[in-house]
């Protein structure tokens, strides 16, 4: 048995031989992401694979300068750098200095070209864009049958509100004339009674998301008159139709969550908009009952009826002060007239007649004054109170009478 090693010197040992070999200083390896962490210190962690195998990667913080994109899961990425040994794990992995998208560079390019100029042409203006309908009745969905696109939609939707009608226009969604069957799904159900399309795939490099950077789709996404909602890939992946679209979901899922309303809680806000809308129609009624009642009164005082009513009132009641104040001049005048009478008894002839007193008279009834107007001999009527009698004078004399 020879010397024994330690685990330190072995693995410095392979990490030279490493170092040594020229093609593993400067090497360029194709794979598909998985695993990517982006570290808090700016590293990058991750791991490319192919379908049999897989290789550990860091990139330092330092050598992501020219990294132009940001990688996510699935992505094809081409990785140049060296591959050395980490000694205290003693694992080896590829050093990054620097990461393209495989085969991606030129779509990438074309891909933003093709950006720039839809955006100038105003296909992404959001003033343009049609409003999902909140209460959908019936969902077109355009995508692969057999994938899981379709069974997250339906499990979605069937969740949220089980009457929505969903329908599915199988279309291929990768490949050479993918965009053509999409273009024909969207086309079918703008002839339909749909309120709302939905087109989407899953998650995938940029190939396989190129359909939906087609130029010809996104101008058919823009002309439609229904409703589009681009469901395209994971939540990082943004294609041409998800700019041109109505509107965005990061996810199929999403777009399921978005176009089919919740029934239930449609149902409870309906129940709750019944009762208030009930309350503050009970409420008005109130107010307007009470409003009504005040009308009433005021029209009844303004109202012809009404104004009889105060008129006879009014006259009633003058005919009450007349009576009154008649009364009180009847009653005054009574008082006059009884002082009058006094005042009369007097005077009156008769009155005097009573105490004693007579009337002379001559024989052609003319009173008789003073005595100058009498002589001897001559016959005169006395006026008694009971009657009358004829005498002669005697005599005649001038004395004054006696006074009472």
């Amino acid at each position: 048995m020879g010397e024994a090693r330690s685990v330190s010197q072995v693995n410095l040992y392979i990490k030279n031989m490493f170092a040594r070999e020229y093609a593993l200083n400067n090497i360029s390896v194709r794979g598909e992401v998985s695993n990517c962490k982006y570290h808090s210190s700016g590293h990058i962690y991750f791991t490319i694979k192919d379908s049999s195998s897989q290789l550990s990667c860091v990139m330092f913080a330092s050598m992501r300068q020219g990294l132009g994109f940001k990688m996510e899961e699935g992505s094809g990425v081409i990785v140049q750098g060296s591959i050395s040994v980490y000694e205290r794990d003693g694992k080896y992995q590829l050093y990054a200095r620097k990461i393209i998208r495989d085969g991606g560079g030129r779509l990438y390019e074309e891909y933003e070209k093709m950006k720039k100029r839809l955006l100038e042409e105003g296909l992404f203006d959001a003033d343009r864009k049609k409003k999902i309908p909140a209460y959908a009745k019936s969902i077109g969905v355009v995508t692969a049958p057999e994938g899981a696109v379709i069974h997250d939609i339906c499990n979605v939707a069937a969740r949220r509100n089980p009457y929505v009608q969903i329908y599915l226009y199988p279309a291929r969604v990768q490949g050479e004339g993918a965009e053509d069957t999409v273009i024909e799904g969207i086309r079918y159900f703008e002839k339909t009674d749909v309120d709302t399309i939905i087109i989407g795939r899953g998650g995938g490099s940029i190939e396989d998301l190129w359909a939906f950077n087609s130029e010809k789709l996104a101008r058919a996404v823009y002309a439609c008159t229904k409703p589009v909602v681009s469901a395209v890939g994971h939540e990082t992946d943004t294609t041409i139709a998800d700019f041109v679209a109505d509107l965005r979901a990061p996810t199929p899922s999403a777009a399921a969550e978005l176009a089919v309303f919740p029934y239930k809680e449609a149902e409870t806000a309906l129940r709750e908009a019944a009762y208030s809308l009930k309350w503050q129609v009970n409420n008005i009624l109130k107010i307007k009952k009470l409003k009504l009642a005040q009308y009433e009164t005021m029209l009844d005082s303004l109202s012809p009826g009404d104004m009889v009513r105060q008129r006879r009132l009014y006259a009633a009641d003058c005919q009450d002060r007349l009576s009154l104040l008649m009364e009180q001049k009847v009653t005054a005048a009574k008082h006059q007239l009884e002082l009058y009478i006094e005042e009369l008894k007097g005077l009156s002839p008769l009155y005097k007649l009573k105490g004693g007193y007579s009337y002379v008279a001559k024989e052609d009834g003319s009173s008789v004054k003073s005595v100058g107007e009498i002589s001897p001999g001559q016959e005169l009527v006395l006026h008694m109170q009971d009657g009358q009698a004829v005498v002669n004078v005697k005599n005649v004399k001038n004395e004054v009478p006696l006074r009472r």
